[in-house]
């Protein structure tokens, strides 16, 4: 039989991974599923976005031999995370867009590359100005100026 002193311990702990697995700063209960449950809205969002990505990717793939690649852009505290994914290996890709995180001054601090079959890019980035005020669009912008900047100089080749 369990005590009641080891099933609140086992709530604590469990609490405290919700707590830490959602970004939480709140020390409350309450407050702790409150967040927990914000978080999984928006990791439902983002599924959600990133279905509708895939959907429009595959119907660009089938009327179009080379697609270019798709870009997604989230904040991360004071940084962004970047992913850009295509189904084709590209070439010098990798250098426009590490070309335009230097133009829009964003320090890479982690990053994963693959580029054998497909490309796949994630990379953290964080603001080199913190004044700067760069927002998710301007990043956005910048990973589509760099694919379509690439795409430009391969057509050409």
């Amino acid at each position: 039989m369990v005590s009641r002193e080891q099933k609140r311990t086992s709530l604590h702990e469990k609490l405290q991974i919700l707590r830490s697995i959602t970004n939480s700063h709140a020390s409350s209960k309450t407050s702790i599923i409150k967040d927990a449950s914000k978080y999984i809205e928006k990791l439902k969002k983002k599924v959600g976005r990133l279905n509708q990505d895939m959907d429009t990717t595959a119907q660009t793939s089938s009327s179009d031999q080379n697609p270019l690649p798709m870009v997604t852009v989230e904040t991360l505290g004071k940084g962004f995370v970047v992913n850009v994914i295509s189904a084709n290996s590209c070439p010098g890709l990798l250098v426009s867009i590490l070309e335009a995180f230097e133009e829009i001054n964003l320090n890479v601090l982690d990053a994963r590359v693959s580029c054998a079959d497909t490309f796949r890019f994630q990379a953290i980035g964080q603001n080199e100005e913190q004044g700067d005020g760069i927002d998710v669009e301007a990043v956005e912008q910048a990973m589509g100026q760099a694919i379509k900047n690439w795409n430009e100089s391969t057509d050409q080749q």
